[in-house]
């Protein structure tokens, strides 16, 4: 199966910058200034420059007994009603395992061990909205089934099988290149 690392929801080369108005510095109106080989809206009072990166996140494939671990995303939230692998946000004080480890308690009341690293994608979500993802091989080692946070419903799916709608294209790539493959990935610092 071909590697798959870059995911577009829209066309994401033809995305106007975004425009920060006031510095969030200082709160100085911003202009507009050449950093870094691109035009960047930048604070003339106290010279902060405005980069537009990615968001880092990551998403979860628990395994178990030939089954993928999926949660129905809830209302309100980010492409709602959809299904997707356990995921989410790596806060700043956080390393992207304990970030991993977290998401997958908080959404499904489950314990996991992280096994490895088994890819990093580019998600063009929208034109707001670019991740970074860290999508890590993992298994239940404690807990109790449960949806939490922003899902309504979890559920474990045959790799087999047919899945539920997906949220996102990424996901199901990834569902798909492990039953494939059975892809092992890279050690995780065991240490964390």
């Amino acid at each position: 199966m071909k590697v798959k690392q870059v995911f577009s929801a829209y066309n994401f080369q033809e995305r106007n910058s975004l425009r920060n108005r006031y510095c969030s510095g200082c709160g100085e109106e911003c202009v507009k200034k050449e950093a870094g080989g691109r035009e960047r809206d930048s604070c003339p009072s106290c010279g902060l420059i405005h980069y537009e990166n990615p968001s880092p996140a990551v998403s979860i494939l628990l395994v178990k007994d030939e089954k993928v671990l999926l949660g129905k995303r809830a209302h309100g939230s980010f492409k709602e009603g959809l299904w997707c692998l356990p995921c989410g946000f790596i806060e700043f004080d956080e390393d992207f395992l304990t970030a991993a480890r977290r998401e997958v308690q908080e959404e499904t009341g489950l314990i996991s061990e992280i096994e490895s690293i088994i890819s990093v994608m580019s998600n063009y979500l929208t034109p707001n909205l670019h991740t970074i993802v860290i999508v890590l091989l993992a298994h239940v080692i404690d807990g109790e089934l449960c949806p939490g946070d922003d899902l309504d419903e979890v559920q474990w799916f045959s790799f087999s099988g047919v899945l539920p709608q997906m949220a996102f294209e990424a996901d199901e790539n990834i569902i798909a290149r492990y039953w494939n493959t059975r892809i092992k990935g890279i050690p995780v610092d065991e240490d964390f």
